[in-house]
């Protein structure tokens, strides 16, 4: 191997720079040349005929001395002077931080808006949906109105919607037309709620009235009947007059559902808890239930609520269990759970609303007060009772006329009920 030559044969190019040079002295710095820019030569005058003249060198050799050298590409101005692109550091400019408390309102007032929208909305849904068909403003005679609200809740045994299939299911019978199944008055007021069961064997008077639909008045007669002929004999109406005629108790608004709708209710709220205090089977009704704690789907559900002849009690036994029950699906019904799962929530409402009938002037605020007054019974906050009875006669049950006086001056000054029913 032989020294590096210092240069090769034929190699005319001198110094050399880069990869070695022929020098033995070391390689000085390189000086780029400088590209001066000027404007470009007039179309015709360039040095090869029509092609504009190039840029020529600063010293006309390649290179350039320092003090000609364009200083701006050797600063960095080229990428970002003053007038450039970027910041005069040759960086761009930084995104300015996010304003948090901004998004933070805007995205509020959008929940806001999207709720009250939905919430409007979905008032106006369930509004439409009230069967508002019975007009209090016919009932005759009536007495003065007391303190708090009085509703008159009817379960009534109206097949009407359900299929042949839906009657066998559910152990209704055929039956035309609707009768009373069961009659409760519920107070709401300042000393929290009365639940007051009305059996459908009290024995009652059917006063003068005016028929719903002649408009024709009828004389009282002094008949004495079971109070759920009233509403046999001319609907709700009827039923209204004769229990306040019966009470001195003014009604304020009237709630009535039947069979189908009540079963539909609670299949659309998942069901109930309830404990049944005893082995119920009663083939009338379809109940085929065991003691103890469990959750009724809709089907047990209206077995439930209208089993009588299997409890010694008969009739009295079961609006017991009908309140208890009742109080049990409001309590269910005005839980978070169902209330603010929109997918729960809907579902219950369009089967209640549905299969409810009420007053002209019945609303949504009163129907919510009805429900959470309910629920305040089922939790302990209100009472629960029977209507006080004195006996029976001809099958008929007979009120105790003093503590119903009693009962009914208590409830119409809002005071706390102090009266045992049975």
């Amino acid at each position: 191997m032989t020294d590096w030559p210092e240069a090769r044969p034929n190699d005319n190019r001198g110094g050399r720079y880069g990869r070695g040079s022929g020098s033995a002295q070391p390689e000085g710095a390189r000086v780029m040349r400088q590209v001066r820019r000027g404007p470009a030569a007039p179309p015709g005058q360039g040095a090869y005929g029509g092609v504009p003249q190039q840029p020529s060198y600063v010293d006309g050799q390649g290179h350039g001395g320092h003090d000609g050298y364009d200083s701006g590409y050797n600063t960095g101005q080229v990428y970002g002077g003053s007038g450039g692109l970027g910041g005069g550091d040759g960086y761009a400019p930084q995104r300015p931080a996010p304003d948090w408390r901004r998004r933070i309102k805007v995205t509020a007032i959008t929940l806001v808006t999207v709720l009250l929208v939905t919430t409007v909305a979905t008032y106006f849904w369930a509004d439409s949906k009230l069967n508002r068909e019975v007009d209090l403003s016919k009932v005759i005679e009536r007495p003065e109105k007391g303190e708090g609200t009085n509703y008159l809740i009817v379960g009534s045994d109206s097949r009407e919607g359900m299929s042949d299939e839906d009657k066998k299911k559910l152990h209704t019978g055929s039956a035309e037309g609707k009768r009373t199944d069961s009659m409760m008055i519920l107070h709401t007021g300042g000393n929290g709620p009365t639940l007051i069961s009305l059996p459908r064997d009290s024995n009652v008077e059917i006063p003068s009235f005016k028929g719903s639909d002649s408009g024709k008045t009828y004389p009282a007669t002094g008949r004495q009947v079971k109070l759920n002929a009233a509403y046999a004999e001319d609907g709700p109406e009827l039923l209204v007059r004769t229990v306040e005629f019966n009470t001195g108790l003014h009604i304020d608004h009237y709630v009535e559902i039947g069979f189908g709708g009540f079963a539909s209710i609670v299949d659309a709220v998942g069901g109930v808890e309830i404990d049944i205090p005893q082995d119920i089977k009663d083939t009338k009704s379809g109940a085929d239930l065991k003691k103890g704690k469990q959750t009724l789907n809709g089907e047990e559900a209206l077995a439930f609520v209208r089993t009588r002849y299997a409890l010694a009690g008969s009739d009295l036994d079961r609006t017991k269990n009908q309140q208890k029950f009742l109080s049990a699906l409001a309590n269910q019904v005005a839980t978070p759970g169902t209330v603010l799962n929109p997918f729960k929530l809907y579902p219950t409402m369009g089967a209640g609303l549905d299969s409810l009938i009420v007053d002209e002037d019945m609303g949504l605020f009163d129907l919510a007060d009805m429900f959470w007054s309910m629920k305040g019974v089922s939790s302990g906050e209100g009472t629960s009772m029977n209507m006080p009875i004195a006996g029976s006669s001809g099958g008929n049950l007979l009120w105790d006329k003093a503590k119903v006086k009693q009962l009914v001056n208590e409830l119409n000054n809002d005071e706390k009920v102090t009266v045992k029913g049975n």
